[in-house]
């Protein structure tokens, strides 16, 4: 059984840092991308970044030189650095692991909280 656990949430100002952690248990039988995606009070889902086995990584434009994402394959573990946070990061931050860097994957974290103080 696959198991993502987050940390790393919290409440910081704007212009902070926050470092998101995702640790994977379990065997995956599928992709091999991990990213996270964040859904904030009243919108939909999106992608936030994400990160092949190879190190193919993806953001979406809003983030693209503010957060950055990284793995340890032999931990299976994803990280998302995030810096000059704005108000607008503000919501649930989820890991996803088994997609391709095309397509969502089947396994989902808790989710974690991040808000961001104007």
């Amino acid at each position: 059984q696959v198991q993502l656990v987050e940390s790393g949430g919290g409440l910081v100002q704007a212009g902070g840092s926050l470092r998101l952690s995702c640790a994977a248990s379990g065997s995956i039988a599928s992709g091999d991308a991990m990213g996270w995606y964040r859904r904030a009070p009243g919108k939909q889902r999106e992608l936030v970044a994400l990160i092949t086995s190879g190190g193919r990584t993806r953001y979406r434009d809003s983030v693209e030189g503010r957060f950055s994402i990284s793995r340890d394959n032999a931990k299976n573990t994803v990280y998302l650095q995030m810096s000059g946070l704005k108000p607008e990061d503000t919501a649930v931050y989820y890991c996803n692991a088994g997609g391709t860097y095309n397509f969502l994957g089947d396994y989902w974290g808790q989710g974690t909280q991040v808000t961001v103080s104007s």
